[in-house]
């Protein structure tokens, strides 16, 4: 069992059945495919045509692909042939070695491999032209379904193939990864880790060869040992170096897999070795231990065999680990279990999930350089509450992974530049604002803010509570993340931004006439001349005095106030229910007028007469709104400017209706508690109309 997900108790690992269904249809994989048997029908996936949107996105095809299914390019088709080997994996036309560098190291484990490649499946008795396979995305397994038609030109296959023609699994496990990520062009440059955490749900770590620790090849023995899976790379220092090769025959920039790892007694001495694959199912090694080097001869031919040592053009090959060390300047390892890989018992580890998103406006407020907008990040309250084993310290380690960036490529989308840092949580229970980060470092952090998918680090702290915030580098930038937190002891997370705390101050009562003061008989006289002879403010009556009055404000940006807007605001404050404003009414009403307006005025930083989306956080907790991050997200987006401004009157008008919304909520939930089965945070949501 990988590990245990806990959300919000322990779960099993999923097993097939588990896997969320993802066709259009709402149909599981077998029952499309009992639907097609009993029409005698082939299937055709209408999620994933067989046309030139499954293929490209930003350009046309090259050349006239024709989709053909397996029994329409070779007689006696198979989707695996004599097991689902490395050696059945050879690059096509797509720039995706990144991926076949993962599936390789996918076939060395075979409980695995089974998750992926569901067993029930065949070009025998049952089949229909629809195959399925599952892959792990942002904490929960998916059921992806295809049809068996595939690209090619001249009868044979333009992307991924076996290096038997008979064969198809890869070539179709291809096209479903290529379906869910949107396209076989999205597949388009990568990194092996990406494609081994989705096909384990595993978790990610990086080694720089050169910066290893000493036990680096009984670590990297280990891994393969545990079926963690292994990619290794060669950095390149400009676009000109991708794909350009050595004088060794190796290929810069180019993804290949780790699948052995090894002695071998050479002239009495004991020589470490590494296997390498290259997607390209050729192209290889030519140094020391290369297939047809002179160090073979020296070594007999049962210690050969056992070695699977072949002198093929296979894209395989032996190393020695020391040149494999000077050559290759990376190697990833996606561990099944966060185990350390340096030690040698296998732990039981638990992990928590948060889902959440980084919004422009809101809750996209960058790194720590950012200081004016980094709090407005989500943030999550962490407690470590046990010490390990013989320890002061608790051990855990952090995943954060930015979603979907490869669908959207298609839109624009890049991959962002991510990473965290981790905080000593003071006493207060609430979302930490400004001063805190200007006076307080973290405690923790990720090594690096970095474009990558995802980015994970080890982390030993004292017991205690921390506030754990990821966030991307620059702010603004908008995305959804996973963030996992892996710990061998009990840990305890919480969403700091989950909760709507309301706290509304009671309306003053009215001063009655003969108490009133002399400012306060002024007051009434103003109401007079405003209301006339029916001492009653209607809305119409109501519009024209605030835009009288607020178009004289020298210090706040205004815009004309709408008849509805001051109907809102009769709503709000009409205690009799006559649609008017009485004059006890609508002095109330002034006296939260003046103190909205300091409060625009305090919380307008820059003195720009607007207030900026990251102050209305701020400013709506003063008024007594402590909102939870997505309802915020949602305010934004109704009230602010393409510059993610706002003006005083959408200032007041987001204002009035959450009270307004929070006062019939009370109200409501006062009289009948069985009438609200909403919390207040959906009930606003609702009511506002947002």
């Amino acid at each position: 069992m990988p590990y245990l997900y806990r959300a919000p108790g322990p779960q099993a690992h999923p097993v097939p059945k588990d896997a969320r269904i993802t066709h259009s249809s709402g149909q599981s994989f077998e029952q499309m495919r009992q639907e097609c048997l009993q029409r005698g029908t082939l299937f055709e996936d209408a999620d994933f045509p067989a046309s030139n949107s499954s293929l490209f996105y930003s350009e046309r095809p090259q050349i006239p692909f024709v989709w053909k299914r397996p029994g329409e390019i070779v007689k006696n088709p198979e989707f695996i042939l004599g097991g689902a080997t490395r050696t059945d994996i050879c690059q096509g036309e797509l720039g995706d070695c990144w991926l076949l560098a993962a599936i390789a190291s996918l076939t060395l484990n075979q409980k695995a491999l089974a998750r992926v490649i569901p067993q029930d499946q065949s070009f025998g008795p049952g089949y229909a032209g629809i195959f399925h396979f599952q892959f792990w995305q942002h904490s929960e397994w998916l059921d992806v379904v295809i049809d068996d038609r595939l690209p090619t030109f001249r009868d044979r296959l333009v992307f991924l193939h076996s290096a038997d023609h008979n064969e198809f699994w890869s070539a179709l496990l291809e096209k479903a990864y290529a379906k869910l990520n949107g396209s076989y062009e999205a597949l388009k440059g990568g990194s092996a880790i990406e494609a081994m955490e989705d096909f384990t749900g595993g978790v990610a770590e990086t080694f720089q060869t050169r910066e290893a620790p000493e036990n680096f090849y009984e670590i990297l023995e280990k891994a393969l040992k545990r079926g963690s899976l292994l990619g290794c790379f060669i950095d390149t220092r400009s676009a000109a170096e991708s794909e350009a090769r050595t004088p060794f025959g190796l290929i810069k920039g180019h993804a290949y897999s780790v699948t052995g790892i090894d002695q071998v007694s050479f002239r009495g001495q004991r020589i470490e070795l590494i296997r390498i694959r290259n997607p390209w199912g050729q192209v290889e090694w030519n140094g020391s231990w290369s297939d047809s080097s002179s160090e073979w001869r020296s070594v007999g031919p049962a210690e050969q065999k056992r070695l699977c040592h072949t002198a093929l053009d296979d894209g395989e090959f032996w190393m020695a680990f020391k040149d494999f060390k000077a050559h290759f300047d990376k190697v990833e390892i996606c561990n099944l279990t966060p185990d350390a890989l340096e030690e040698d018992a296998i732990h039981k580890w638990e992990v928590t999930v948060h889902q959440g998103s980084w919004v422009r406006g809101s809750t996209a407020g960058g790194c720590r350089n950012f200081l004016d907008t980094f709090w407005t990040n989500p943030q999550i309250k962490l407690s470590l509450t046990e010490k390990d084993e013989g320890q002061e310290e608790c051990s855990f380690l952090v995943a954060l992974m930015q979603k979907d960036r490869r669908k959207l490529k298609r839109f624009g989308a890049n991959v962002l530049t991510i990473g965290y840092a981790i905080y000593e949580c003071p006493d207060k229970d609430e979302h930490l604002n400004k001063d805190f980060f200007r006076y307080h470092a973290s405690r923790a952090r990720s090594k690096t803010f970095i474009n990558l998918r995802e980015v994970s680090d080890r982390f030993k702290l004292p017991p205690g509570e921390y506030i754990l915030i990821p966030s991307t580098f620059e702010p603004h930038q908008e995305a959804d993340f996973c963030l996992r937190i892996f710990s061998e002891k009990k840990a305890i997370t919480r969403d700091m931004d989950g909760n709507v705390d309301i706290d509304l101050p009671e309306p003053p009562k009215p001063t009655p006439p003969d108490q009133e003061t002399e400012e306060e008989q002024r007051f009434r006289a103003l109401f007079e001349q405003v209301a006339g002879e029916d001492m009653e403010v209607t809305a119409e009556e109501l519009e024209y005095v605030l835009n009288a009055v607020l178009q004289k404000k020298k210090d706040i940006k205004f815009k004309k106030l709408s008849l509805i807007s001051c109907k809102n605001i009769i709503s709000l404050m009409d205690t009799s229910g006559n649609g008017k404003l009485e004059f006890d009414e609508f002095k109330v009403f002034w006296d939260k007028l003046k103190q909205w307006i300091n409060l625009f005025l305090r919380f307008d930083a820059d003195k720009s007469g607007t207030m900026s989306t990251y102050e209305l956080r701020t400013a709506l907790k003063a008024a007594g709104f402590q909102l939870s991050s997505h309802l915020l997200q949602l305010i934004v987006l109704r009230y602010a400017d393409e510059e993610l401004q706002l003006d005083f009157d959408d200032f007041l008008n987001c204002l009035v209706r959450l009270e307004n919304a929070s006062r019939v909520f009370q109200a409501l939930s006062t009289k009948n508690k069985e009438f609200i089965h909403l919390n207040i945070n959906e009930f606003i949501h609702l009511t506002m109309n947002i």
